[in-house]
């Protein structure tokens, strides 16, 4: 349907943030505000769902029109054609967990990716047809709304309509990130014709990028729901794709896909409540093992990233992570995952005892190591008027996904295949493993180390937690958890301060460039630990909930340039 100038006067608006509502971009101060607020990757997609919550939706409403929306203002990241999960917890004491996940499809057998030779063949785990899962985003939306929702699906969807239709002003972010990845659009002429001008060129700062194939997709599952993607034009359509570049998706696994609503992890740690994201969720396992181990530390005395609080808190992520190669995968097709062991108070202490105060261990490269897992994820965080929250964490693995984008639909497919174990039996040094929880099966979930988060106290949600950044997801939302309840951090003190990250192996840590003084930073390496900089770990995008002031805090994390806190 063709959009009224009116809503094109509008879209520019809010672009400008010519309206009358608290906002922010990122910063040590948080955007307050009394009736609900929304923090993501762009601002666009904040303010939809802030719109929502105005017109009275809650807080899954507001959580389905953002990410609708974040399917066309970030496209990075945000889509229709990944997965990922969501935490849900109302005020009334309810928490549900939406599992979302792309699976494999029914052709796909464990050594899909390796040649005669038994090697991965051209990295086609990552690059190429074969690295495309199932997609779950429009199943896991439509399950949330259909069990959570409050307002009818169709007005959910219709922003994102109006937005791909009547065209965005293209920021930065989309400007560079076009032109880093054309090498990568340019071999598919679909891919090519939505991030290219018509002429070819490059879009520029301020240019307006219109999406109408999107539009129409975004349209079918306005009207149709679930069905609008999995069945009928879309599904065709999707599945003549694959077979046009020798994929492996067909009609049938889009008809057979569906999201499932899970039981959250729970953990507690001083009193608060944990609730986070199950298998094939690696991420509500291993925060929740973390945050035991570390309660026996009194981190609020030892300091806000002193030596010695790093110090336990590598030798914490060090052995978390090992335990996550070890023993997790998609829990529909593992019965033997020993959570309950993992998360107990009393496995903490035991590997609490294990470490030694004054130096690091070693990470035994006989055990199991960590493969790369792409950082290039975005989250968000709603809470509503009532003080209903949401989490949420989706993504397309690589930036721009398989850089794919289905021919008439105008959406990009992800290449999440690269998540599962691609040699049966074979783990190296280098960050290849290859147990068996997570090797690659007809309609298995991948592993994922997404970790949407929702704190509790008293039954109650008080603030989120969660980021991008592959395997650094987990150790992201676990410091943003101790800046606020040991370090005594605002929700935005906590987003802005400085980060590090252990995954067992590489047996190294990577710590924000400035994150340390110097003195700290060598204080540190004395203990044995070996560490590497990096520029920037993780956005996260938080929303707290003020009791005392009756106000709701939102953070945008500044490491995204785009992201922003917005409330009303």
């Amino acid at each position: 349907m063709r959009q009224t100038k009116t809503i094109k006067i509008l879209i520019t608006v809010l672009c400008l943030m010519q309206v009358a509502i608290s906002h922010g971009e990122g910063g040590r101060t948080p955007v307050r505000a009394e009736n609900g607020m929304v923090s993501s990757a762009s601002r666009l997609a904040s303010q939809v769902g802030v719109d929502v919550l105005a017109k009275g939706g809650n807080a899954v409403d507001a959580a389905v029109a953002t990410a609708f929306a974040l399917a066309v203002t970030w496209p990075s990241a945000g889509n229709i054609g990944g997965g990922g999960f969501l935490i849900y917890h109302g005020e009334n004491g309810h928490a549900t967990a939406f599992d979302f996940r792309e699976k494999a499809p029914l052709a796909a057998t464990a050594d899909m990716f390796l040649g005669e030779n038994g090697r991965i063949q051209n990295n086609s785990n990552h690059i190429g047809v074969l690295a495309v899962g199932v997609p779950g985003t429009v199943a896991g939306l439509w399950k949330a709304h259909q069990e959570q929702g409050s307002l009818p699906w169709g007005d959910l969807v219709a922003p994102a309509v109006a937005l791909a239709r009547e065209g965005i002003p293209i920021t930065y972010s989309l400007a560079t990130g076009f032109a880093r990845s054309k090498s990568r659009f340019d071999r598919y002429p679909s891919s090519k014709a939505k991030f290219s001008r018509p002429d070819g060129s490059l879009y520029e700062l301020g240019d307006n990028w219109e999406q109408p194939d999107l539009a129409h997709t975004l349209e079918m599952i306005q009207e149709k729901g679930r069905d609008g993607f999995y069945k009928g034009e879309n599904a065709a359509r999707f599945a003549s794709y694959m077979r046009a570049n020798n994929g492996l998706i067909t009609e049938e696994d889009l008809a057979k896909y569906e999201a499932i609503e899970r039981e959250p992890i729970r953990g507690s740690y001083r009193g608060y409540d944990i609730i986070s994201m199950p298998p094939p969720s690696s991420g509500g396992v291993v925060l929740v093992e973390m945050l035991n181990i570390l309660e026996g530390f009194d981190l609020e005395s030892m300091g806000h990233n002193s030596a010695a609080t790093l110090h336990v808190m590598t030798e914490t992520m060090r052995r978390a992570y090992a335990d996550r190669a070890q023993h997790l995968g998609d829990p529909d097709f593992n019965n033997d995952m020993p959570l309950s062991r993992l998360m107990s108070k009393e496995y903490a202490q035991a590997m609490r005892e294990s470490i030694d105060m004054s130096a690091a261990s070693e990470s035994d490269p006989e055990r199991f190591a960590q493969r790369y897992e792409s950082e290039e994820t975005t989250h968000f965080s709603v809470v509503d008027g009532e003080g209903n929250m949401v989490s949420m964490t989706y993504t397309l693995e690589f930036g721009y996904g398989s850089a794919m984008v289905v021919e008439g639909g105008g959406y990009l497919l992800n290449n999440e295949m690269g998540d599962f174990n691609p040699v049966p039996g074979e783990t190296t040094l280098s960050g290849q493993i290859g147990t068996r929880p997570n090797l690659v099966e007809p309609q298995k979930r991948m592993l994922s180390s997404m970790t949407p988060t929702i704190i509790a106290e008293s039954g109650k949600p008080l603030f989120t937690a969660g980021s991008p950044g592959g395997k650094t997801i987990i150790n992201t939302t676990l410091q943003i958890i101790l800046n606020v309840l040991d370090h005594k951090m605002n929700i935005a003190e906590s987003v802005e301060a400085g980060r590090i990250h252990h995954q067992w192996l590489p047996d190294e840590t990577r710590i924000e460039r400035g994150a340390l003084s110097v003195d700290t930073l060598q204080l540190y390496k004395s203990f044995g630990h070996k560490v590497s900089e990096r520029s920037s770990q993780g956005a996260a995008m938080s929303v707290y909930h003020d009791r005392r002031a009756n106000l709701f805090l939102g953070a945008a994390d500044s490491r995204r340039g785009d992201g922003a806190a917005v409330g009303f």
